[in-house]
């Protein structure tokens, strides 16, 4: 994992502790959007995050617009899986792995750009559970 953090890695404690409330009501529901749930590894307890996700090559594609030393990824990293709801629908995902792409490439093209602006470079992959 990078100590590296991307340029907006300041706005996270608005984003967790205001966005964060707002965009659960409405995340698991809009394309491009999902309410990432999973258990923390030292609380046991349930945890939804709103997230941006992407789809390539079937496979669940996540920006760390934050860097990768966020909690919700090491409880998903510890626990080997998470569920995401997107669209209306619940998907399990499993086999998270966590990737170094400097240009960007795992996103859309539009997205790419601002990823690349603001220096994000991690990404992780998960797979859906067969």
């Amino acid at each position: 994992m990078s100590s590296r953090k991307p340029r907006l890695a300041f706005i996270r404690p608005f984003t967790t502790h205001v966005f964060n409330r707002f965009a659960r009501r409405f995340a698991g529901r809009l394309p491009g959007f999902g309410l990432l749930t999973y258990v923390g590894r030292k609380t046991g307890a349930t945890y939804r995050t709103p997230m941006n996700v992407f789809w390539r090559d079937g496979r669940a594609v996540f920006a760390l617009t934050y860097g990768s030393d966020v909690q919700w990824l090491k409880n998903v990293i510890a626990s080997g899986e998470c569920e995401i709801e997107t669209r209306g629908r619940h998907i399990r995902l499993v086999d998270p792995e966590l990737v170094t792409d400097p240009r960007a490439s795992l996103m859309p093209l539009p997205v790419r750009a601002f990823l690349r602006l603001d220096g994000v470079s991690e990404f992780v992959l998960m797979r859906v559970a067969g």
